[in-house]
């Protein structure tokens, strides 16, 4: 009997500790993703500005 009842708070331990590191994973996930998407909109944000500033200075030549 005892060794059922250990057996049983192993898995619900495991389980606890098994969702935890998923949910760790999963949040360092979402900002990777949210960090990649402000790197992604600075940097189209910069080509705009860099390709207008360029076209701006063009003097017709």
């Amino acid at each position: 009997m005892a060794r059922i009842l250990l057996i049983a708070a192993l898995v619900v331990v495991g389980f606890i500790v098994l969702g935890s590191v998923i949910g760790l994973i999963f949040s360092a996930l979402k900002w990777l993703l949210i960090i990649g998407a402000i790197a992604l909109i600075v940097s189209v944000i910069l080509k705009i500005t860099r390709s207008s500033g360029s076209r701006s200075g063009y003097s017709g030549n």
